[in-house]
C-alpha cells in the first residue's frame, strides 16, 4: 500500500496478490504475529506495504506483526500490534490503515479504517469497524479509495460511496497526490481512473504489472510478478523497463528525489531492496 494514496502502497496472491492473502471475508481470523519470521533486513516475511513518511523521511513497513520504522539500527516496532493489511501515508506523520487486531490490541475485528496523526504510534477508528478489512488503501488530498472486496471511496474518512467495478480484483491501487489520477493493477492489466474510481479505462500495451506506486506528477513505478521494474512518465500510458529484483515482490513504493532520480523500494519475501538510480539497480536497504 505514501502519497499515492500518498503512496500506498501499497501485494496479493490470486484475488489479492498485493497482500499475499485471500480476498477479505466478513469474519476474518486475526493474524498470529508469532508465526512470522524475521529475515535479512525484514522484521517479518509477510509484508503488506512499504512507504516513506515525509515527516521524518524514514521507511515504514506494514506487516502481519504491525508497523515498523527503519532507523540507524534497522527496523523498530512502532505502535500497537495490528495486522496491517491496507496501509497508506497521506502526509507527514499522517497514516491510514486497516486489517485485524493483534494480541493485546482492543479493536473490533476487522478494524475498518484507522487513522494515525503521530506516525503510527496510536490509531483512531474512523469507520466500518467490525465490517471492513481493506487490503488496499490509496489516500490523497481528495480522500481515500479502498478495496475490501468492493471498491469504495470516502472524502472524510467516515462516509463511503461505492465505485465502479474494475472487472477483476486489483492487486495494487495507487493515487496521485491530488487524487486526479488513480491506477490499479488487475490481473496483469493496468487500468486508470481520472474521476476517483467512478469510471476506468484499460491501458493497452502495459507490462504485466503486479504492484505499482505513484512517485511524482505523471510518474509511476511498477513491478511484475517476476520482479521486473518498469516506470511510466505519462500517467501509465507507456512504460519503460528498468532493472529487476529477480524474485516475486510483496510491496513497492517510489519517490522522486530532489536530484531528479527515482528512489524505489521493493519488499520481497526475504529482503527489502532499494534503488536510487531510477530502478536500474537494487541493493539491500542500508540503515539510515
Amino acid at each position: 500500500m505514501t502519497h499515492k494514496g500518498f503512496r500506498v502502497a501499497a501485494a496479493v496472491v490470486a484475488a489479492l496478490l498485493v497482500t499475499g492473502c485471500s480476498t477479505p471475508t466478513p469474519t476474518p481470523t486475526p493474524a498470529s504475529p508469532a508465526a512470522q519470521v524475521a529475515v535479512n533486513n525484514l522484521p517479518s516475511d509477510h509484508v503488506h506495504a512499504v512507504a516513506i513518511n515525509p515527516g521524518d523521511e524514514k521507511v515504514y513497513l506494514a506487516t502481519h506483526q504491525g508497523l515498523f520504522r527503519y532507523g540507524a539500527s534497522g527496523p523498530e516496532k512502532v505502535g500497537p500490534t495490528i495486522d496491517l493489511m491496507g496501509f497508506s501515508i497521506a502526509g507527514p506523520d499522517h497514516f491510514y490503515s486497516s486489517g485485524h487486531p493483534g494480541p493485546g490490541t482492543e479493536l473490533p475485528n476487522p478494524v475498518g479504517l484507522l487513522e494515525s496523526v503521530d506516525a503510527g504510534q496510536t490509531w483512531t477508528p474512523l469507520s466500518l469497524q467490525g465490517q471492513s478489512d481493506f487490503h488496499l488503501l490509496a489516500a490523497s488530498s481528495a480522500g481515500i479509495i479502498g478495496f475490501d472486496g468492493a471498491l469504495k471511496s470516502t472524502a472524510d474518512g467516515g462516509t463511503w460511496e461505492p465505485r465502479a467495478d474494475m472487472g477483476a480484483a486489483p492487486s495494487s491501487l495507487t493515487s496521485s497526490e491530488d487524487g486526479s489520477v488513480v491506477l490499479a493493477a488487475t490481473g496483469g492489466t493496468v487500468i486508470r481512473s481520472e474521476d476517483a474510481g467512478r469510471t476506468w479505462t484499460s491501458l493497452a500495451g502495459t507490462p504485466p504489472i503486479m504492484l505499482l506506486d505513484w512517485a511524482s506528477t505523471g510518474v509511476f513505478a511498477g513491478v511484475t510478478a517476476a520482479g521486473e521494474l518498469t516506470v511510466s512518465g505519462d500517467d501509465g500510458a507507456t512504460w519503460q523497463t528498468r532493472g529487476s529484483v529477480n524474485t516475486a515482490p510483496q510491496a513497492i513504493t517510489a519517490k522522486m528525489e530532489t536530484n531528479g532520480k527515482l528512489r524505489i523500494l521493493v519488499a520481497t519475501g526475504t529482503d527489502l531492496l532499494e534503488s536510487t538510480d531510477d530502478g536500474f539497480s537494487f541493493a539491500p536497504l542500508a540503515s539510515r
